[in-house]
This record gives C-alpha cells, structure tokens and sequence, in this order.
C-alpha cells in the first residue's frame, strides 16, 4: 500500500484571513495591556481593580487570552 502526502504543516492557519486576523489580536491584546499597566490609580479604582491586578493583566504571556477570542 502507498501513502501519498497531500500537504505539509500547519493545519490550524489555512487562509490568510485567518493569519492577519490571528496577528491583529495579538498586537490588540499587547495594546490594551499596555494601557491597562500605565492606569493611575484612580482609573483603576474606578474599573475596580487594584494595581496588581492591573499588573498581573499586563504580564500575561501574549497567547494567554480567553477562548472566545480564538475562534
């Protein structure tokens, strides 16, 4: 019997749409911790988050998002 491989590498990114809509999260997801780490402490308090909050946010590693945003 014989195999033949049709295709090679990734499965989970096909399209370019999916690639550039894969990148744009990224860059969003970096901005918004960004932002949420240079706060001040009123504008914290009024989102209701205490500034380790805010920095245990801002350090999470760029993949650690919440799975609805990966579909």
């Amino acid at each position: 019997m014989t195999h033949t491989i049709t295709s090679f590498g990734p499965t989970t990114l096909k399209s370019p749409t999916k690639t550039l809509r894969l990148l744009s999260m990224i860059a969003s997801t970096y901005r918004q911790r960004r932002a949420l780490a240079r706060l001040d402490d009123a504008a914290l308090t009024d989102l209701g988050l205490s500034r380790s909050d805010a920095t245990q946010e801002a350090n999470r590693p760029i993949w650690d998002v919440p799975t609805t945003w990966r579909r």
